[in-house]
C-alpha cells in the first residue's frame, strides 16, 4: 500500500452492484457464518481477531451489530479502546491491547485498536514520528506473535466513509432520538482535523501492512456490511476446521 491516496477511493459500491441483492446475498453469508463460528468455537484451535479502524460515524458500531449478532454470543467478543485509564496508562501501550487478544476458539473484534495510539496521538501532537514509527514496528512484532505463536487469523478494515456523509450523520445525532446517545461535541472538531486523520491513516497503511488491510467503502452500510462478511466467511471457510471427536 505505498503511497496509496485515501482520495483516490470510492466510498461508495460501484453502480452495477445491486441493492437487493446484494443484501439477500448477506443473509445467506450471515447463515453460513452462523455454522462457521459453531466450528470454530468446537475446534477451539484457532481464534480470529477482528480489527475496526475508521473516522467518527463510519460505522463500525453498527457493522458489528449487522455481522456479528447471528453469532453464538458465547464465541464472540467486542472491545472498545476508548481514551486510555490511568492504570493503562502506566504500562506499556499494547498492555491493553494484549490482555484483549482472543483466546483459541473465539472471535475477538476489536473496535478501534491499538492503532489508535499511532492515529489520534500523532493528530494531536502527543507523539513524535520518531516514536510513532517504534510504535508501529512493535504493532508488526506483536501481530505477528499472535499469528505465529497462537494460530490468530488477523482481519483489519478501514471503513472509508466520506467526509460529507460523515457530516450527514453526525448531524443525524443532534435531531434523531434514537442517535443522540452517540452524540459527542468534540466528534465535529476532530471532523475538522480530516485531513491530517488521512495522513496518518496512509503511513499506517504503508508501515503496518504485513497483515493487508482491507478499505471497506462505508457510505452504504449495506455494502459495507456486505463486504467485511465476505472476507470473513472467506477466511473460516479456508481454515478446512473438524469437529473434534468424543472425549474420551
Amino acid at each position: 500500500m505505498n503511497n496509496m491516496k485515501l482520495k483516490n477511493i470510492d466510498t461508495r459500491a460501484p453502480k452495477n452492484v445491486d441493492k437487493q441483492e446484494t443484501k439477500e446475498k448477506l443473509t445467506s453469508i450471515l447463515s453460513r457464518l452462523d455454522e462457521l463460528q459453531n466450528l470454530l468455537y468446537a475446534e477451539a484451535r484457532h481464534s480470529v481477531l477482528i480489527i475496526i479502524q475508521g473516522m467518527d460515524a463510519s460505522g463500525k458500531d453498527g457493522l458489528t451489530r449487522d455481522v456479528f449478532t447471528s453469532m453464538n454470543p458465547q464465541g464472540v467478543n467486542v472491545y472498545s479502546f476508548k481514551e486510555p485509564t490511568h492504570e493503562e496508562l502506566a504500562h506499556d501501550f499494547l498492555w491493553r491491547v494484549h490482555r484483549n487478544a482472543p483466546a483459541r476458539g473465539m472471535i475477538q473484534i476489536f473496535n478501534r485498536s491499538h492503532y489508535e495510539d499511532v492515529l489520534i496521538t500523532r493528530v494531536h501532537g502527543n507523539i513524535n514520528d520518531k516514536t510513532a514509527k517504534k510504535r508501529m514496528q512493535a504493532i508488526n512484532d506483536f501481530e505477528r506473535m499472535l499469528t505465529e505463536h497462537n494460530d490468530t487469523h488477523i482481519l483489519k478494515f478501514y471503513l472509508h466513509v466520506s467526509p460529507e456523509e460523515q457530516h450527514k450523520r453526525l448531524e443525524e445525532r443532534l435531531s434523531d432520538p434514537t442517535k443522540m446517545w452517540k452524540y459527542n461535541a468534540s466528534d465535529f472538531k476532530e471532523a475538522e482535523l480530516w485531513d491530517r486523520y488521512m495522513h496518518y491513516y496512509e503511513d499506517v497503511f504503508k508501515h503496518c501492512n504485513e497483515i493487508p488491510w482491507q478499505i471497506i467503502p462505508a457510505d452504504q452500510n449495506w455494502y459495507k456490511s456486505y463486504l467485511v462478511a465476505t472476507e470473513l466467511e472467506k477466511l473460516l471457510s479456508g481454515m478446512k476446521m473438524k469437529f473434534p471427536g468424543m472425549k474420551k
